[in-house]
């Protein structure tokens, strides 16, 4: 078996392939294209392979896919940890990686399927359209908020800015000449966003219908589609997660712990592990305290002792792990009954 650690850009890889005894095969830069991997590998098929996780990564992964290469996908903070130098090039990464891989000791993360992959890109280009409808807002409002007091006033008397009516009252607004055009651009910009969100409501809409798993997180109260979709979509396999702290830490929503002398503190949240899931999670709370009375009693329980930020955290973590227990059990949420 030879062992091939990958330094991976854009436009080409570095790569090292080494033996089981730790002795350097080849080495040099590669471009990320199918006939020049193969010409560097010269035939070779018994090869594990390591990459640490980017953003273009998976481009070498399906590539490695493809030619029947066994490749493990490296968490590039914790290699870091374990292989800290204070000499880097992209020929020493690629020998430390595939040193580590022969060694075992790649501290490896999930490897996503193409289909799970597709499935995020259009779940973040929603998020994407979303944060650019509130940014164009604020925009709005901004721009509104510099105005004479009488056109203030006639502004703070209108309940709902964008909707249907609010967009018609916004384009009828009297103000000075560039201002108005400023406003015009941003209403065009607010109305094509809108546009596009809907169309990936759409795109969600059948990820829904095609996923079981997120219709089962869609009985969890707080969780609409849009969060059912992105909670399915980001766990991707349940079954990876052995057990509940497990599944809690990849969300991110479990405290930090210091402990010294005996004495242990808990703070605030690691902000570790997958930032959509911990977002979906917090995200669904208020909802979910509204819906549920279990869920509600909960929330302000721990609210009256720790405060509204602990409790909000504490109810997502309780809601995970209820979602975690249906989706290893494949039932829906059954609701506490008074």
């Amino acid at each position: 078996m030879d062992y091939m650690g990958i330094d991976h850009h854009k436009q080409y890889s570095h790569i090292t392939l080494m033996d089981e005894k730790g002795k350097k095969l080849r080495s040099g830069k590669v471009a990320n294209y199918r006939t020049e991997l193969e010409k560097f590998l010269d035939g070779r098929k018994e090869i594990k392979a390591v990459i640490e996780a980017g953003r273009s990564s998976y481009t070498m992964v399906d590539l490695l896919d493809e030619l029947d290469i066994d490749v493990t996908i490296a968490h590039p903070k914790e290699v870091k940890a374990i292989a800290r130098a204070k000499i880097k090039t992209d020929k020493r990464d690629s020998f430390m990686l595939a040193h580590l891989l022969r060694t075992d000791l790649i501290p490896e993360i999930y490897k996503r399927s193409p289909e799970n992959r597709a499935y995020q890109r259009v779940l973040r280009q929603r998020a994407f359209y979303v944060g650019s409808i509130t940014r164009t807002k604020n925009k709005i409002r901004s721009l509104l908020a510099q105005q004479r007091e009488e056109l203030r006033d006639k502004v703070s008397r209108k309940r709902n800015l964008f909707s249907l009516s609010g967009v018609k009252f916004l384009k009828g607004l009297d103000l000075p000449d560039r201002d108005k055009e400023l406003l015009s651009a941003l209403i065009k910009t607010f109305v094509h966003l809108q546009e596009r969100r809907d169309e990936t409501n759409g795109l969600v809409e059948k990820l829904y219908q095609e996923m079981p798993e997120a219709r089962l997180i869609r009985s969890v109260p707080g969780y609409g589609i849009f969060l059912s979709v992105l909670v399915a979509v980001e766990i991707a396999d349940i079954g990876r997660f052995s057990k509940v702290p497990q599944f809690l830490s990849y969300a991110g929503v479990i405290p930090s712990v210091h402990s010294s002398g005996g004495k242990s503190y808990h703070g605030k949240i690691v902000k570790e592990g997958n930032r959509w899931l911990r977002w979906a999670a917090v995200e669904a709370v208020y909802p979910g305290i509204k819906a549920d009375f279990d869920i509600k009693c909960f929330y302000h329980r721990l609210k009256k002792r720790k405060g509204s930020n602990t409790a909000k955290v504490a109810t997502a973590r309780r809601m995970l792990t209820i979602i975690y227990r249906m989706l290893k059990e494949n039932r829906l949420y059954i609701p506490y009954k008074r």
